[in-house]
Protein backbone atom coordinates (compact mmCIF):
# COMPACT_ATOMS: atom_id res chain seq x y z
CA UNK A 1 0.00 0.00 0.00
CA UNK A 2 1.31 3.43 -0.97
CA UNK A 3 -0.23 6.26 1.03
CA UNK A 4 -1.72 9.09 -1.04
CA UNK A 5 -0.80 12.64 -0.05
CA UNK A 6 -2.93 15.71 -0.72
CA UNK A 7 -2.43 19.45 -0.60
CA UNK A 8 -3.92 20.90 2.59
CA UNK A 9 -6.14 23.74 1.49
CA UNK A 10 -4.40 26.78 0.03
CA UNK A 11 -0.98 25.84 1.35
CA UNK A 12 2.21 24.06 0.44
CA UNK A 13 1.67 21.42 3.13
CA UNK A 14 0.93 17.93 1.87
CA UNK A 15 -0.77 15.52 4.25
CA UNK A 16 -1.61 11.81 4.06
CA UNK A 17 -5.22 10.88 3.32
CA UNK A 18 -5.22 8.95 6.60
CA UNK A 19 -3.81 10.58 9.74
CA UNK A 20 -3.38 9.04 13.17
CA UNK A 21 -5.48 10.45 16.00
CA UNK A 22 -4.03 10.30 19.52
CA UNK A 23 -7.28 10.79 21.41
CA UNK A 24 -6.90 7.30 22.88
CA UNK A 25 -3.60 8.22 24.55
CA UNK A 26 -3.63 8.88 28.29
CA UNK A 27 -7.00 7.70 29.54
CA UNK A 28 -7.65 10.61 31.90
CA UNK A 29 -11.12 11.95 32.65
CA UNK A 30 -14.64 10.60 32.06
CA UNK A 31 -14.57 11.09 28.28
CA UNK A 32 -11.05 10.09 27.34
CA UNK A 33 -10.85 7.13 29.69
CA UNK A 34 -13.72 5.74 27.62
CA UNK A 35 -11.75 6.27 24.43
CA UNK A 36 -8.65 4.41 25.59
CA UNK A 37 -5.70 4.49 27.96
CA UNK A 38 -2.70 3.96 25.67
CA UNK A 39 0.63 4.68 27.36
CA UNK A 40 4.08 5.37 25.92
CA UNK A 41 5.20 1.85 24.95
CA UNK A 42 1.94 1.08 23.16
CA UNK A 43 1.87 4.55 21.61
CA UNK A 44 5.36 4.06 20.22
CA UNK A 45 4.23 0.82 18.54
CA UNK A 46 1.07 2.40 17.10
CA UNK A 47 2.89 5.44 15.78
CA UNK A 48 5.56 3.21 14.21
CA UNK A 49 2.83 1.29 12.39
CA UNK A 50 1.26 4.54 11.22
CA UNK A 51 4.60 5.94 10.02
CA UNK A 52 5.46 2.74 8.17
CA UNK A 53 2.10 2.95 6.39
CA UNK A 54 2.60 6.61 5.48
CA UNK A 55 0.04 8.00 7.95
CA UNK A 56 2.65 10.40 9.23
CA UNK A 57 0.42 13.18 10.59
CA UNK A 58 -0.29 12.72 14.30
CA UNK A 59 -3.29 14.67 15.60
CA UNK A 60 -3.81 15.54 19.24
CA UNK A 61 -5.05 18.42 21.46
CA UNK A 62 -4.38 20.00 24.84
CA UNK A 63 -7.75 18.79 26.17
CA UNK A 64 -7.09 15.15 25.30
CA UNK A 65 -6.60 13.52 28.71
CA UNK A 66 -5.62 16.86 30.28
CA UNK A 67 -2.48 17.16 28.17
CA UNK A 68 -1.37 13.56 28.66
CA UNK A 69 -2.02 12.76 24.99
CA UNK A 70 0.48 15.41 23.89
CA UNK A 71 3.01 14.19 26.47
CA UNK A 72 2.70 10.60 25.27
CA UNK A 73 2.96 11.60 21.62
CA UNK A 74 6.11 13.56 22.45
CA UNK A 75 7.68 10.59 24.22
CA UNK A 76 6.63 8.16 21.46
CA UNK A 77 8.19 10.19 18.62
CA UNK A 78 11.42 10.99 20.43
CA UNK A 79 14.20 10.50 17.91
CA UNK A 80 11.67 10.44 15.03
CA UNK A 81 10.42 14.03 15.02
CA UNK A 82 11.59 14.59 11.46
CA UNK A 83 9.45 11.65 10.27
CA UNK A 84 6.08 13.04 11.38
CA UNK A 85 3.81 16.02 11.08
CA UNK A 86 2.41 17.15 14.42
CA UNK A 87 -1.10 18.60 14.49
CA UNK A 88 -2.54 19.84 17.76
CA UNK A 89 -5.35 22.08 18.95
CA UNK A 90 -6.19 24.53 21.75
CA UNK A 91 -9.05 26.80 22.71
CA UNK A 92 -11.49 24.59 24.58
CA UNK A 93 -11.64 24.87 28.39
CA UNK A 94 -8.83 23.07 30.19
CA UNK A 95 -9.92 24.12 33.67
CA UNK A 96 -12.24 26.44 35.62
CA UNK A 97 -9.86 29.39 35.74
CA UNK A 98 -10.39 32.70 33.94
CA UNK A 99 -7.40 32.10 31.67
CA UNK A 100 -8.13 28.45 30.94
CA UNK A 101 -10.60 28.87 28.10
CA UNK A 102 -10.99 30.82 24.89
CA UNK A 103 -8.56 32.13 22.30
CA UNK A 104 -7.31 35.43 23.65
CA UNK A 105 -3.71 36.36 22.88
CA UNK A 106 -2.37 35.21 26.29
CA UNK A 107 -4.31 31.95 26.07
CA UNK A 108 -3.10 31.07 22.58
CA UNK A 109 0.51 31.99 23.25
CA UNK A 110 0.48 30.04 26.53
CA UNK A 111 -1.26 27.07 24.92
CA UNK A 112 1.32 26.82 22.14
CA UNK A 113 4.22 27.13 24.59
CA UNK A 114 2.70 24.38 26.76
CA UNK A 115 2.08 22.12 23.75
CA UNK A 116 5.67 22.53 22.59
CA UNK A 117 6.92 21.51 26.03
CA UNK A 118 4.64 18.49 26.27
CA UNK A 119 5.43 17.36 22.73
CA UNK A 120 9.17 17.93 23.12
CA UNK A 121 9.48 19.91 19.90
CA UNK A 122 10.34 23.42 18.80
CA UNK A 123 7.49 23.79 16.31
CA UNK A 124 3.99 22.58 15.45
CA UNK A 125 3.38 21.66 11.82
CA UNK A 126 -0.31 22.51 12.17
CA UNK A 127 -1.94 24.39 15.02
CA UNK A 128 -5.74 24.55 15.08
CA UNK A 129 -8.06 26.77 17.06
CA UNK A 130 -10.30 24.15 18.67
CA UNK A 131 -13.47 26.24 18.73
CA UNK A 132 -14.70 29.74 17.94
CA UNK A 133 -14.42 32.21 20.80
CA UNK A 134 -17.13 34.85 20.43
CA UNK A 135 -15.60 36.88 23.26
CA UNK A 136 -12.31 37.55 21.47
CA UNK A 137 -12.13 39.65 18.28
CA UNK A 138 -11.06 37.62 15.27
CA UNK A 139 -8.36 40.22 14.59
CA UNK A 140 -6.77 39.40 17.95
CA UNK A 141 -6.89 35.67 17.22
CA UNK A 142 -5.48 35.92 13.71
CA UNK A 143 -2.78 38.45 14.59
CA UNK A 144 -1.67 36.18 17.44
CA UNK A 145 -1.44 33.26 15.03
CA UNK A 146 0.59 35.51 12.73
CA UNK A 147 2.98 36.18 15.62
CA UNK A 148 3.34 32.46 16.36
CA UNK A 149 4.06 31.71 12.70
CA UNK A 150 6.64 34.51 12.49
CA UNK A 151 8.36 33.18 15.61
CA UNK A 152 8.64 29.75 13.97
CA UNK A 153 6.59 28.00 16.63
CA UNK A 154 3.75 27.21 14.22
CA UNK A 155 4.04 26.39 10.51
CA UNK A 156 0.37 26.37 9.43
CA UNK A 157 -2.91 27.26 11.13
CA UNK A 158 -6.39 25.79 11.03
CA UNK A 159 -9.76 25.88 12.74
CA UNK A 160 -11.97 23.21 14.20
CA UNK A 161 -15.75 23.03 14.66
CA UNK A 162 -16.44 26.52 13.27
CA UNK A 163 -19.75 27.60 11.78
CA UNK A 164 -19.59 28.90 8.23
CA UNK A 165 -19.81 32.59 9.18
CA UNK A 166 -17.13 32.17 11.83
CA UNK A 167 -14.73 30.64 9.36
CA UNK A 168 -15.43 33.26 6.69
CA UNK A 169 -15.02 36.12 9.17
CA UNK A 170 -11.64 34.73 10.21
CA UNK A 171 -10.52 34.26 6.61
CA UNK A 172 -11.51 37.80 5.74
CA UNK A 173 -9.53 39.18 8.66
CA UNK A 174 -6.48 37.28 7.46
CA UNK A 175 -6.93 38.42 3.86
CA UNK A 176 -7.48 42.06 4.88
CA UNK A 177 -4.28 42.20 6.93
CA UNK A 178 -2.05 39.75 5.11
CA UNK A 179 -1.99 37.33 8.05
CA UNK A 180 -1.80 33.52 7.68
CA UNK A 181 -5.21 32.14 6.84
CA UNK A 182 -6.77 28.92 8.01
CA UNK A 183 -5.76 26.19 5.57
CA UNK A 184 -7.60 23.41 7.40
CA UNK A 185 -10.94 22.93 9.10
CA UNK A 186 -11.17 19.90 11.39
CA UNK A 187 -14.78 18.77 11.21
CA UNK A 188 -17.13 15.96 12.08
CA UNK A 189 -18.19 14.11 8.94
CA UNK A 190 -19.39 10.53 8.45
CA UNK A 191 -21.87 8.41 6.54
CA UNK A 192 -24.40 9.06 9.31
CA UNK A 193 -23.40 12.70 9.80
CA UNK A 194 -23.37 14.59 6.50
CA UNK A 195 -24.27 18.06 7.81
CA UNK A 196 -20.78 19.21 6.77
CA UNK A 197 -21.88 19.04 3.14
CA UNK A 198 -24.64 21.66 3.36
CA UNK A 199 -22.53 24.77 3.98
CA UNK A 200 -19.02 24.03 5.18
CA UNK A 201 -18.04 21.88 2.21
CA UNK A 202 -19.04 24.47 -0.43
CA UNK A 203 -17.25 27.06 1.69
CA UNK A 204 -14.15 24.88 1.78
CA UNK A 205 -14.25 24.47 -1.99
CA UNK A 206 -14.69 28.19 -2.57
CA UNK A 207 -12.09 29.34 -0.04
CA UNK A 208 -9.65 26.43 -0.48
CA UNK A 209 -9.83 25.17 3.10
CA UNK A 210 -9.09 21.47 3.42
CA UNK A 211 -11.15 19.24 5.68
CA UNK A 212 -9.54 17.09 8.36
CA UNK A 213 -12.25 14.65 9.41
CA UNK A 214 -12.69 13.66 13.04
CA UNK A 215 -14.77 10.69 14.17
CA UNK A 216 -15.15 9.26 10.65
CA UNK A 217 -16.74 6.13 12.12
CA UNK A 218 -19.41 8.19 13.89
CA UNK A 219 -18.13 7.90 17.44
CA UNK A 220 -17.61 4.16 17.10
CA UNK A 221 -20.97 3.39 15.51
CA UNK A 222 -19.64 2.27 12.10
CA UNK A 223 -17.31 -0.46 13.27
CA UNK A 224 -19.55 -3.27 12.03
CA UNK A 225 -20.23 -4.45 15.57
CA UNK A 226 -23.36 -2.32 16.08
CA UNK A 227 -26.28 -3.86 14.23
CA UNK A 228 -30.02 -3.75 14.02
CA UNK A 229 -31.93 -5.63 16.77
CA UNK A 230 -28.74 -6.48 18.66
CA UNK A 231 -27.57 -5.15 22.03
CA UNK A 232 -24.69 -2.71 22.22
CA UNK A 233 -21.44 -4.74 22.39
CA UNK A 234 -20.02 -4.98 25.89
CA UNK A 235 -16.70 -3.34 24.91
CA UNK A 236 -18.28 -0.44 23.01
CA UNK A 237 -17.17 2.97 24.25
CA UNK A 238 -20.70 4.21 23.56
CA UNK A 239 -21.75 2.86 26.96
CA UNK A 240 -19.89 5.74 28.62
CA UNK A 241 -19.23 8.32 25.91
CA UNK A 242 -22.33 8.45 23.68
CA UNK A 243 -23.61 11.70 25.20
CA UNK A 244 -20.33 13.49 24.43
CA UNK A 245 -20.43 12.80 20.70
CA UNK A 246 -22.55 13.80 17.72
CA UNK A 247 -26.15 12.56 17.87
CA UNK A 248 -27.20 9.91 15.36
CA UNK A 249 -30.74 8.74 14.63
CA UNK A 250 -31.11 4.99 15.11
CA UNK A 251 -33.16 4.63 11.93
CA UNK A 252 -30.42 6.28 9.85
CA UNK A 253 -27.64 4.34 11.56
CA UNK A 254 -29.21 0.93 11.01
CA UNK A 255 -30.17 1.72 7.41
CA UNK A 256 -26.60 2.74 6.61
CA UNK A 257 -25.11 -0.24 8.45
CA UNK A 258 -27.42 -2.61 6.54
CA UNK A 259 -26.08 -1.30 3.23
CA UNK A 260 -22.49 -1.36 4.48
CA UNK A 261 -22.91 -5.00 5.46
CA UNK A 262 -24.30 -5.81 2.01
CA UNK A 263 -21.37 -4.12 0.27
CA UNK A 264 -18.92 -5.76 2.68
CA UNK A 265 -20.26 -9.17 1.64
CA UNK A 266 -19.92 -8.23 -2.04
CA UNK A 267 -16.41 -6.77 -1.83
CA UNK A 268 -14.64 -8.57 0.99
CA UNK A 269 -13.95 -5.21 2.65
CA UNK A 270 -14.98 -4.51 6.22
CA UNK A 271 -17.61 -2.03 7.37
CA UNK A 272 -15.07 0.48 8.77
CA UNK A 273 -12.88 0.21 5.66
CA UNK A 274 -15.88 0.98 3.46
CA UNK A 275 -16.99 3.91 5.61
CA UNK A 276 -13.48 5.38 5.63
CA UNK A 277 -12.95 4.90 1.90
CA UNK A 278 -16.25 6.66 1.15
CA UNK A 279 -15.02 9.68 3.13
CA UNK A 280 -11.55 9.74 1.58
CA UNK A 281 -13.08 10.36 -1.82
CA UNK A 282 -15.37 13.27 -0.85
CA UNK A 283 -14.64 16.80 -2.08
CA UNK A 284 -12.46 19.02 0.17
CA UNK A 285 -11.36 16.07 2.33
CA UNK A 286 -7.59 16.27 2.74
CA UNK A 287 -7.20 13.70 5.50
CA UNK A 288 -9.35 11.39 7.59
CA UNK A 289 -8.18 10.99 11.19
CA UNK A 290 -8.28 7.43 12.47
CA UNK A 291 -7.67 6.30 16.03
CA UNK A 292 -7.03 2.83 17.38
CA UNK A 293 -6.89 1.09 20.72
CA UNK A 294 -4.47 -1.58 19.48
CA UNK A 295 -2.19 -2.50 16.61
CA UNK A 296 -4.65 -4.87 14.92
CA UNK A 297 -7.36 -2.22 14.79
CA UNK A 298 -4.93 0.34 13.39
CA UNK A 299 -3.61 -1.98 10.68
CA UNK A 300 -7.17 -2.87 9.74
CA UNK A 301 -8.27 0.76 9.39
CA UNK A 302 -5.15 1.61 7.40
CA UNK A 303 -6.50 -0.87 4.86
CA UNK A 304 -9.09 1.73 3.82
CA UNK A 305 -6.60 3.22 1.34
CA UNK A 306 -5.12 2.07 -1.95
CA UNK A 307 -8.44 1.21 -3.57
CA UNK A 308 -11.75 2.87 -4.42
CA UNK A 309 -15.37 1.88 -4.09
CA UNK A 310 -17.18 1.05 -7.32
CA UNK A 311 -19.48 3.86 -8.50
CA UNK A 312 -22.50 1.63 -7.90
CA UNK A 313 -21.48 1.10 -4.28
CA UNK A 314 -20.89 4.83 -3.82
CA UNK A 315 -24.34 5.53 -5.22
CA UNK A 316 -25.95 3.11 -2.78
CA UNK A 317 -24.16 4.64 0.19
CA UNK A 318 -24.99 8.16 -1.01
CA UNK A 319 -28.66 7.28 -1.32
CA UNK A 320 -29.11 5.53 2.02
CA UNK A 321 -27.22 8.20 3.98
CA UNK A 322 -28.74 11.25 2.28
CA UNK A 323 -30.95 13.55 4.32
CA UNK A 324 -32.49 16.77 3.08
CA UNK A 325 -30.38 19.57 4.57
CA UNK A 326 -31.90 22.34 6.72
CA UNK A 327 -33.01 25.77 5.56
CA UNK A 328 -31.73 27.71 3.65
CA UNK A 329 -30.06 24.82 1.84
CA UNK A 330 -32.97 22.48 1.18
CA UNK A 331 -34.59 24.49 -1.65
CA UNK A 332 -31.46 24.03 -3.76
CA UNK A 333 -31.63 20.29 -3.27
CA UNK A 334 -35.38 19.87 -3.64
CA UNK A 335 -36.48 22.18 -6.43
CA UNK A 336 -35.28 21.77 -9.99
CA UNK A 337 -35.52 25.51 -10.66
CA UNK A 338 -32.99 26.27 -7.94
CA UNK A 339 -30.61 23.55 -9.11
CA UNK A 340 -29.81 25.68 -12.16
CA UNK A 341 -28.66 28.50 -9.87
CA UNK A 342 -26.83 26.50 -7.20
CA UNK A 343 -26.75 22.78 -7.96
CA UNK A 344 -26.22 20.58 -4.92
CA UNK A 345 -22.84 18.93 -4.64
CA UNK A 346 -24.39 15.57 -3.93
CA UNK A 347 -27.80 15.00 -5.49
CA UNK A 348 -29.89 12.78 -3.26
CA UNK A 349 -33.03 10.80 -3.94
CA UNK A 350 -35.20 13.87 -3.37
CA UNK A 351 -33.07 16.27 -5.41
CA UNK A 352 -32.64 16.81 -9.13
CA UNK A 353 -29.88 14.75 -10.69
Amino acid sequence: MIMEFRQLGRSGLRVPVLSFGAGTFGGRGPLFSGWGSTQVAEARELISIAIDAGAIMIDTADVYSDGASEEIVGAAIRGRRDQVLISTKAGLPTGPGEGEAGTSRPRLVGAVEAALRRLGTDHLDLFQVHGFDAGTPVEEVMSTLQQLVQEGKVRYVGASNFAGWQLVKSLHASDDHGWPRYVAHQVYYSLVGRDYEAELMPLGLDQEVGALVWSPLAWGRLTGRIRRDQPLPERSRLHTTADYGPPVEDALLYAVVDVLLEIAAETGRSVPQLALNWLINRPTVASVIIGARDADQLRHNLGATGWSLDPEHVARLDAVSYRLPPYPHFPYHRQAGFARLAPPLFPGPESPA
